[in-house]
């Protein structure tokens, strides 16, 4: 993300006006000659003293979001547990039943700006108020669709990212700003534990309910209630805290947000940003892909294996597999982003690029265990289980330390904006488009075959092996974020401490000699 025509993303200040010169004695790390440590973090009291809050109202706060990130994730994954009965009744291709996460993703990819924007900039708590009360709604109404109206079923599940856009891009800023250092870390792995944890109950709480119920519609009438709860404890419970307040010393002066174009600029110069959002794109796509398909693929393959009965057009389709997959994918969440921050922590002390190393090596260890979950289904499904299981282990292990690495090597202000923008990448290139594109791959092959179980089995099955492929992509950016990551943190915290500040498309000031001390100048006072 250099060279010589692009200007840097973060210049130095060198005159008394605008700050120290980098290189200078005295400057922290790797931009200055004197080897001084990182900022020193606030303890308990301090951090009271500067959010206004004291410790458990500020835990209480992540225990909030968390239950809503929970929700969300429960909710957007309730469809797939239900998946064969919503294809029965709808009566769609597996391209059509794709296509459901798919203009949900879109949606949610495409206002995630909005709120990015909106959340560097007004109260966060009233706009993820109002984002959560509008998608409980919609949910619910979801469930009343008749069946000549799946159009009707595409269009609520698009109004459905309105309020995962509102929540998804301003909840980790609030943990910014509430802690830092390794509170952060931990506080954002059990924020992050409700995403394997939420997914795998969507499926569970589909399967069951709908079991209970007899009836596939009641599994879309569970989230909107909660969902009611989730607006109360948000109205009633969290408090906004200054934005950056936490990471600043003392006697800096406060960040001031700039435009929407140049946080563009600045983060489009930020490699480490860049890489490690593309990474968590290949996490993405193979998380959406498996999130829809993997239960659809078990009983496919229990049918040609003979141990389930296929799911014939009329009947209600019965099987145990979306009930073990959310179970597994419980499980391996919690064990995958626990052990993830926890040896990205212990590495963290004697190697800064740790975090993207231990992304990289979760993304490539998983790929070869998912592509032999698909190879051996159709010989043993206890073995496919095993293989699924240890590979979203090592996929789970990224989903906390991505959002700490967004944190510490953007600056407050732009943080919203940030995980907008990531998650605009993430979903555009990942599950967005994922979820159809299997099942298009599946329709195709499967129209090359004679039809039969085995011709449904086999087309999902090697659809499904593109996933193994983007895996290792995905580790290769986590590996090239890992060449970039000390310097762009380092940037970062000087900015945040009023030591370094950003140069303007129209700042043609240089560096000269003065008085025995640099000074930045313009251009034109200087005689060549």
């Amino acid at each position: 993300m250099s060279g010589s025509d692009t200007a840097p993303f973060l210049s130095q200040a060198d005159d008394t006006d605008d700050g120290p010169v980098p290189g200078t004695p005295g400057l922290p790390g790797a931009l200055g000659n004197s080897k001084s440590e990182d900022p020193e973090v606030p303890d308990r009291e301090g951090l009271q003293r500067i959010t206004g809050l004291s410790p458990g109202h500020s835990a209480l706060i992540v225990a909030v979001l968390c239950y809503i990130n929970l929700l969300n994730y429960m909710d957007r994954f309730t469809v797939a547990g239900v998946l064969p009965d919503i294809e029965q009744f709808f009566d769609i291709g597996d391209s059509s039943s794709g296509l459901i996460q798919t203009v949900f993703i879109s949606s949610y990819m495409v206002l995630a700006p909005v709120f990015g924007y909106l959340g560097d900039r007004y109260n966060r708590k009233y706009l993820m108020c109002g984002g959560i009360a509008f998608w409980s709604l919609v949910t619910l109404g979801s469930s009343f669709i008749p069946r000549e109206r799946f159009w009707l079923l595409l269009l609520t599940r698009g109004l459905v990212g309105v309020g995962e856009a509102s929540y998804s891009t301003i909840a980790p800023t609030l943990i910014a700003d509430l802690f830092v250092a390794d509170q952060r870390s931990r506080m954002l792995s059990v924020f992050y534990f409700a995403i394997p944890v939420g997914s795998g109950l969507g499926y569970i709480a589909g399967s069951k309910v709908k079991d209970v119920a007899g009836d596939w519609h009641w599994a879309l009438r569970v989230t909107p209630g909660l969902g009611v709860v989730a607006v109360l404890l948000l109205f009633l419970v969290v408090r906004e805290p200054p934005r950056g307040a936490v990471e600043r010393h003392s006697d800096s002066p406060p960040l001031n947000p700039t435009s929407w174009w140049a946080d563009l600029r600045a983060l489009a110069r930020n490699p480490s940003f860049i890489l490690s959002s593309l990474g968590f794109t290949a996490v993405a796509f193979v998380t959406g892909s498996l999130a829809l398909w993997a239960p659809a693929f078990l009983l496919r393959s229990r049918v040609v294996l003979g141990e389930t009965p296929p799911c014939l057009p009329g009947d209600s389709c019965s099987s145990s597999d979306s009930l073990i997959f959310g179970l597994i994918t419980c499980l391996t969440g919690v064990l995958g982003v626990g052990l993830g921050v926890e040896i990205s922590r212990r590495l963290r002390r004697s190697n800064p690029r740790a975090d993207p190393l231990v992304c990289a090596a979760g993304l490539l260890g998983s790929a070869p265990f998912l592509f032999l979950s698909l190879a051996c289904a159709r010989g043993s499904i206890v073995a496919t289980y095993i293989f699924i299981f240890i590979g979203e282990t090592l996929l789970s292990m990224n989903w906390a330390i991505v959002a700490d690495i967004l944190l510490y090597v953007v600056i407050p202000t732009r943080r919203s904006t940030a995980e907008a923008f990531q998650i605009v990448l993430s979903h555009l290139l990942g599950d967005a488009g994922s979820p159809y594109l299997i099942g298009l791959i599946s329709d195709r092959l499967r129209r090359s075959w004679p039809p039969s179980f085995l011709s449904e089995f086999r087309a999902l099955q090697f659809s499904l092996m593109l996933c193994a492929f983007v895996g290792a992509l995905g580790g290769a950016a986590f590996l090239g974020t890992a060449i970039f990551i000390e310097g762009d943190r380092r940037r970062a915290q000087l900015h945040v401490q009023g030591l370094l500040r950003e140069a303007g498309p129209a700042d043609d000031r240089i560096v000269v000699p003065q008085r025995g001390r640099s000074t930045r100048v313009p251009v034109s006072s200087v005689l060549i």
